[in-house]
């Protein structure tokens, strides 16, 4: 905490305006929102000046209110939280900070974070946000019904192919189960691995698309996820977060998921509470590792109070006591490299019957590969979403689908 205050004395950041008592409001989502909460006190004892107000909106609200209020230059908070997802489509306008400029000099931070996240928020240069959490990859299962089955973690995530075959005796020996809340999750894990280094998840480096039945990792993915419904091993629940995927994980019925390490934290608090103990992890089949999500901190150019708002997101990122209590909390996983040294890591995880899941997780999270991101990404992803889901539901087949989905992003990325 000492450095991270010697840092900021040298920061040329309105100090007469911190001398006086202030107000931040920082704007987030869930459940982002429980890791503020717990942080304030802490915050507040280091910097008795600045007060904290907490706007919490939910996930598509945050960003959509977000787009609106960064595009107008008005109605935006002091601190906005960013999902990684959106940070390249906020970097293209002037509306967040360039917090590699003085007097911020952010990118002097680059070494203390795990190493895939600043690529993730630096554009042209630009680097617009601090990451405070990122999401590893991870399989969740059920213990309890692969035992019933007689199948083995390792029979699951041997390769895909083993994942259904093996999937199908767990379906069979727990009458009214699922294997998984829904097939497009399948397709959306498989187009986020085995991307090469500095490529990105649709677009490549010259801007060009990559989504299309000619490349093999959206092929894969869709014909996967395929086999997967024809299966019938999914609920078709929809995406995470939906009400059929929520009520599938309260059911209890569901026999695997995957998502990044935060989930858990989701399961324990209230998803999936009455489980505890029938859930363990493992990496992602077939040796593979993908970031599934992660959250940063930005300072809109709006913001009337940037000083106090640096200084909330370098207590938010930098502070290793504060990351290590933000993954206590909502089950977070650091970005801040040091916290992925703490005691904690070495201790299991009670709702996964004391599993030591972190160490899975901090090893997945040095396999991930830095990407690069466009400001098109969440537009091509809901094309792609789209594109599979007519798959899915017997309309299209991959290619015709894959191929549509190709030209329909090339169209809207030549705007």
């Amino acid at each position: 905490m000492k450095k991270g205050l010697m840092f900021l004395a040298t920061l040329a950041l309105a100090s007469s305006a911190l001398a006086q008592k202030q107000t931040i409001t920082v704007g987030v989502y869930p459940n982002l929102d429980d890791v503020v909460k717990a942080a304030i006190p802490g915050f507040v004892k280091a910097n008795p000046n600045i007060d904290v107000k907490l706007v919490v909106l939910e996930w598509a609200d945050h960003h959509n209110a977000l787009t609106t209020a960064l595009a107008t230059g008005a109605g935006a908070q002091d601190v906005v939280a960013v999902d990684f997802g959106y940070v390249a489509k906020f970097a293209e306008g002037a509306g967040l900070e360039n917090l590699a400029r003085a007097p911020y000099n952010g990118n002097t931070l680059k070494n203390r974070f795990v190493t895939y996240t600043f690529p993730q928020a630096t554009h042209q240069g630009r680097l617009v946000a601090i990451p405070t959490d990122i999401g590893p990859g991870t399989m969740y299962y059920r213990t309890d019904m692969l035992k019933k089955a007689g199948v083995t973690p390792a029979d699951l995530n041997r390769s895909w192919d083993s994942y259904i075959t093996n999937g199908r005796k767990v379906v069979a020996a727990n009458p009214g189960s699922f294997l998984i809340p829904d097939a497009s999750t399948v397709a959306s894990i498989i187009i986020r691995t085995n991307i090469p280094a500095g490529q990105g998840v649709y677009f490549d480096k010259a801007n060009k698309v990559l989504v299309g039945p000619e490349n093999k990792r959206f092929m894969d993915a869709c014909t996967t996820a395929k086999k997967v419904r024809d299966a019938k091993l999914d609920a078709r629940a929809g995406g995470a977060f939906s009400p059929e995927w929520i009520t599938a994980f309260q059911k209890g019925n569901l026999a695997t998921e995957f998502s990044g390490a935060w989930l858990a934290g989701h399961l324990q608090n209230w998803l999936a509470k009455d489980f505890a103990g029938k859930w363990n992890v493992q990496q992602l089949p077939g040796g593979t590792f993908a970031s599934w999500g992660g959250s940063f901190y930005a300072i809109p150019t709006q913001s009337k109070n940037k000083a106090a708002a640096w200084q909330f997101i370098n207590y938010m990122t930098t502070n290793r006591d504060q990351q290590v209590l933000a993954f206590k909390t909502t089950g977070a996983f650091p970005a801040l490299k040091a916290a992925n040294n703490a005691p904690l890591f070495n201790e299991g995880v009670p709702y996964l019957a004391n599993q030591k899941a972190r160490v899975l997780w901090r090893n997945a999270a040095t396999r991930i590969q830095p990407l690069e991101v466009h400001r098109q990404d969440p537009i091509a992803e809901e094309i792609v979403n789209t594109a599979i889901g007519s798959v899915l539901d017997g309309s299209r087949d991959c290619n015709a689908a894959l191929a549509e989905a190709k030209q329909l992003i090339e169209r809207r990325a030549r705007r």
